[in-house]
């Protein structure tokens, strides 16, 4: 990193975490400057709504604030990896809305939202429940193209799970590795971009070896991506080289990665020139916004929601702001971290807008820490700013970690990895 050190950039992004967001005054706003008059409803209670609804309270405690969320627990993604690697539980990566309700102030709803009327400003839960709103957030994380691989389906998934949405899946995941054989054939079927988490099959991909290389060392990985290059590409061969030595193969779609189509039944996936035969496949489908922004007309041609880089609100549908993996954010990632931030500055924003103020110019952080074992972490971050093309990264303020590095940074790194759950975990659902 060119501009700052990576303890540095750390403590700038604990701060960001803390105050929710970067450069903006309203966290000392006096509460109460809407009592009673404005309404937003948070659609979605992962790392981008609960966020919002929580930093919406915080930044302004007369706004009433209500987030609707299926689950009464939420299961975060980020450590889900870890739980495959068994160096985690379910439970440790589980998180409640005590926090939100009791201490926060937001009223949960815990309900699907069936349909959203853009006009009218109101919507529709399964529970047949109608609820009117000033302003929207919707953030509904990801959904899956499951006609992209021929003869895979949300069926086929009990058989070759993605694991893509931690729960039921990484449980399912996780008990055939461990039901596998020794010498075992394990294949990584990774998505094309745009996609949530970019490192997260290559993180995958390395806890499978941690695991295997102790209960399974004759197995092999096999990771077919449709993709050319990705995210810390460099740093991960390295450690599979080091750690794993000839357990973790790579194909990329330009030597014939890219798969095409799978049998469940034969336990086989066709790629481009080669059938591959395996006792387990996980595959992680291609990726859209997800299904009630989809619904909702809240998505463009790409399959992912066009949004005011300024705002988040949606550029389809006045009122409504999109934030986390669904929105199209400019060079932020669709990672854990980068909603959280997104969700600040929308909450900043949303308040400025009811109180007839300007939104302010924003910042987002984006911190994402890798392991490839328990004391080998690797990571990148970066500062985004809106810019005139939209939000762009500043550069020299972020980076990743360098590659001739000793064990002991390595180590650090590995620490600074589970430090950081703890932290944004405690600052969205503690």
């Amino acid at each position: 990193m060119k501009n700052i050190t990576r303890r540095a950039f750390l403590k700038i992004a604990g701060a960001a975490s803390a105050t929710g967001v970067l450069g903006y005054s309203a966290m000392a706003r006096a509460a109460g400057t809407n009592k009673g008059s404005a309404r937003v409803i948070v659609v979605g209670g992962g790392f981008g709504g609960a966020t919002c609804a929580r930093y919406l309270r915080r930044l302004d405690q007369g706004i009433a604030v209500t987030l609707i969320e299926p689950s009464v627990k939420f299961i975060t993604c980020p450590f889900s990896n870890l739980v495959l690697g068994g160096l985690r539980t379910m439970d440790s990566i589980t998180h409640g809305y005590n926090a939100l309700k009791q201490i926060h102030g937001v009223n949960m709803i815990h309900d699907t939202v069936d349909r959203i009327d853009p006009v009218g400003k109101k919507l529709t839960l399964k529970g047949g429940k109608t609820l009117t709103y000033d302003s929207l957030v919707v953030s509904p994380g990801i959904d899956f193209n499951w006609d992209a691989i021929e003869g895979y389906s949300e069926k086929a998934a009990q058989v070759m799970p993605h694991a893509w949405k931690a729960g039921p899946q990484t449980v399912l995941l996780r008990n055939q590795l461990k039901a596998m054989k020794n010498g075992g054939k394990v294949i990584i079927v990774s998505p094309p971009n745009p996609f949530r988490c970019p490192p997260g099959p290559y993180e995958r991909a390395s806890m499978f070896a941690h695991y295997l290389k102790q209960h399974k060392p004759r197995s092999k990985i096999v990771i077919l991506d449709a993709k050319d290059k990705f995210s810390k590409q460099a740093l991960f061969q390295d450690g599979w080289e080091k750690l794993y030595p000839g357990m973790i193969e790579w194909v990329s779609g330009a030597k014939g990665g890219t798969t095409q189509r799978v049998d469940v039944k034969k336990m086989l996936v066709d790629a481009d020139l080669v059938k591959h035969k395996a006792d387990v496949v996980n595959l992680i489908p291609h990726q859209t916004a997800g299904k009630i922004a989809v619904k909702t007309g809240l998505v463009d041609k790409t399959g992912w929601c066009p949004v005011d880089p300024k705002t988040f609100e949606s550029k389809l549908h006045a009122g409504i702001h999109v934030i986390g993996d669904s929105a199209i954010a400019g060079a932020l990632p669709k990672s854990g971290f980068a909603a959280s931030s997104e969700a600040k500055m929308c909450a900043a924003a949303i308040i400025a807008l009811f109180n007839g103020e300007t939104p302010p110019e924003n910042s987002f952080v984006n911190t994402c820490y890798s392991l490839i074992a328990p004391r080998y972490g690797i990571s990148v971050a970066g500062v985004y700013r809106n810019m005139e093309k939209g939000i762009t990264e500043i550069e020299g303020a972020g980076g990743v970690s360098p590659r001739e590095a000793p064990d002991s940074f390595r180590e650090d790194e590995a620490k600074y990895t589970f430090g950081w759950y703890e932290s944004i975990v405690a600052d969205i659902w503690g």
